[in-house]
């Protein structure tokens, strides 16, 4: 099975490079922006090409229409829902059960209590490493820093793409949803990973256990997003944050998103190791000269991403 012409990968992800910047953009309004599996690998496809295209010093992830993100579409276009992944944010997702018997492709036998299909132990975790998790670590593990310019809601695995990228900028009208509890479902995509290192785990458990809709400026209070701002200066508020860091030493801020997202899970010692190594690299890199060089000479630096 494949994408119809008219939600082609290119179609439902847009993507457009400006003065530094690279723009990746939901394109399914009808869906609430509910990511399909060909929407996923592109979206992969487009932060490891960020990665290494030295053109490129920032990335901004936003969306069309009146949602940011529902989750991830188990019925919609794309390959086979075998490689969907849960992320189950969206009206469109079906049951665990139902989307990991999907997603194995198993119809050799059902099960004798559902009539389901027979599911194998195992397949739900390929599932997830596969799918929902690929995602995620594709925008965590992005060479450049990602500004989530969220213009509706975001719900389940949505949510969690947009706490992912390194700035969160909200519209005021948009809602985060932790969207699971409802389904009967345990958070994926990096959820229980990502939310306790934001909000603490007490918050985290708060926002997991009951799913209720968290507001744009109730998301900024307790840190989820950088700022709320008018549904209007959504798109300027990104672009004014996405040139600034295009502009800025594109290494330098690279590794230094590496430390910050290595420092949680690392000790002390192993974080000042991982400290002194960036140090040391970034030493070696043009940009970090000429910061030097503008310094003493009383200029503004010009970065050049080298």
């Amino acid at each position: 099975m494949t994408s119809s012409p008219e939600e082609s990968p290119e179609s439902v992800v847009r993507h457009a490079t400006d003065n530094g910047v690279t723009w990746i953009t939901l394109n399914r309004p009808a869906a609430m922006n509910a990511i399909t599996p060909d929407q996923r690998e592109r979206l992969i496809s487009l932060f490891d090409d960020a990665s290494a295209d030295p053109a490129v010093g920032a990335v901004v992830l936003t969306a069309t229409g009146k949602g940011f993100c529902a989750g991830a579409d188990l019925r919609g276009g794309g390959r086979p829902a075998r490689d969907t992944g849960t992320g189950t944010g969206t009206s469109t997702s079906t049951s665990a059960s139902a989307s990991a018997s999907a997603s194995t492709g198993t119809d050799t036998g059902t099960d004798s209590g559902t009539g389901e299909p027979e599911r194998v132990a195992g397949d739900v975790a390929r599932l997830i490493r596969r799918g929902a998790q690929r995602l995620i670590a594709a925008v965590l593990d992005c060479e450049k820093p990602v500004v989530a310019a969220v213009n509706g809601t975001a719900a389940g695995l949505g949510a969690h793409l947009a706490f992912a990228c390194d700035l969160v900028l909200a519209a005021e009208s948009a809602r985060f949803i932790e969207v699971f509890v409802r389904r009967g479902l345990v958070p994926d995509g990096g959820g229980a990973y990502l939310l306790p290192r934001l909000v603490g785990p007490q918050r985290a458990k708060e926002l997991m256990f009951f799913g209720d809709a968290l507001s744009a400026a109730e998301a900024e209070r307790i840190g989820l997003v950088n700022r709320a701002v008018p549904d209007g200066d959504l798109a300027g508020a990104a672009r004014e944050w996405a040139e600034r860091l295009a502009a800025g030493p594109t290494r330098a801020i690279a590794l230094t998103k590496q430390l910050v997202n290595e420092s949680l899970g690392a000790d002390r010692a192993a974080a000042f190791a991982a400290e002194a190594a960036a140090q040391e690299i970034n030493m070696t890199t043009a940009d970090a000269r000429e910061g030097v060089r503008a310094f003493t000479e009383r200029r503004a630096p010009r970065y050049r991403g080298r």
